[in-house]
């Protein structure tokens, strides 16, 4: 994500046509769907989790809608931080864009009814409704909107310049179902079920690309890059490697050990915030659009290392205030005489 986006804010855009920002754009499209999916699984968790305690369903139903109040809170913070911030550039419709928290929120309000089944049945119930999310983004795209507020529609429809429902909220939907199945697991049972899911993701992916390769379609108009379905179902595929892989390479990894992945997921919030800021915003704007592809190289790792050094200093600020109090001057001494 960090260096997708200082591509897309730094390269020149005589470069943007060749490979380099091309592989960059693909890797960066990603995290999205990463942190999507990873919501789902967690919020299987928050679910499975009230259940075992005996909590009723509506009180289970009201403690996922909190945690999507959070999100949309969180949201319009953002949105509200980074319009002040260029108040003379940005017009106040700005204050309405719908980026990913948006989608966020919005995906956890309508899947909190998830919390009316148990975790068995969230298993098989969200694997369709994220298949079903996906397979209708095509229809929804070609349905008149005009006649919805632009505020509304574009929490709704799928657009290149907006997170909308369609086709977002399919990875919070699989999520889920993966997050269900993990719940629902014993400890001995977590290693084959990685296996299933890193083999089962590269078959999908590997499918999905030769279906969306072939000349048939079920749509009368599909943008493969928008809403087709087949992108979604092989960025999910990406997605269960990936987290097949994550858990094998973690098991390598001692918990007492630091390691620079968790501690990026740890702050990954704060991280979202602060290089959006700093990448699009005034901070660096000698540099928009005006590096070479080694220039804009160098300026990734550059980002990269700050916000890691912001979000290892965020976890140990406790740390950090004891070493700033001792690098003070020393108290002066008082005489006793």
């Amino acid at each position: 994500m960090l260096q997708g986006h200082v591509f897309h804010s730094f390269l020149r855009n005589d470069l943007r046509p060749g490979g380099p920002y091309l592989m960059s754009q693909f890797a960066g499209g990603m995290p999205p769907a990463v942190f999507l999916f990873l919501l789902g699984v967690t919020f299987a968790f928050l679910m499975d989790s009230q259940e075992r305690k005996g909590f009723s369903t509506r009180e289970r139903v009201l403690g996922s809608m909190r945690r999507s109040g959070f999100l949309f809170a969180a949201a319009f913070v953002f949105r509200l931080q980074l319009w002040i911030v260029s108040i003379d550039k940005s017009p106040w419709t700005d204050l309405f864009r719908v980026d990913i928290l948006n989608a966020m929120g919005l995906a956890l309000l309508v899947l909190s009814l998830m919390a009316f089944f148990r975790t068995v049945e969230r298993i098989r119930l969200c694997a369709i409704l994220g298949v079903a999310i996906a397979v209708a983004s095509p229809v929804i795209s070609n349905l008149d909107w005009s006649g919805v507020h632009p505020f509304l529609r574009y929490y709704i429809i799928p657009d290149h310049l907006n997170f909308g429902f369609f086709p977002w909220a399919a990875f919070v939907a699989f999520g889920m179902s993966a997050g269900s199945i993990l719940r629902r697991l014993k400890p001995d049972e977590v290693m084959p079920a990685m296996q299933w899911f890193g083999w089962g993701g590269l078959v999908l992916s590997f499918g999905c690309w030769a279906v969306s390769n072939m000349s048939l379609s079920i749509y009368q108009n599909s943008d493969f890059w928008l809403n087709g379905p087949a992108l979604i179902l092989i960025k999910l595929g990406v997605v269960l490697m990936m987290l097949a892989f994550s858990y094998v390479w973690n098991l390598q990894v001692s918990a007492e050990r630091w390691n620079w992945v968790r501690q990026f997921g740890t702050t990954s919030l704060l991280v979202y915030w602060v290089h959006v800021e700093l990448v699009y915003g005034r901070a660096l704007g000698y540099f928009k659009e005006s590096l070479s592809v080694a220039q804009t190289c160098a300026m990734a790792v550059a980002v990269i290392l700050l916000m890691l050094g912001l979000s290892w200093t965020r976890t140990n600020w406790a740390a950090v205030k004891v070493w700033l109090g001792a690098q003070g001057p020393a108290p002066e001494r008082v005489s006793g005489d």
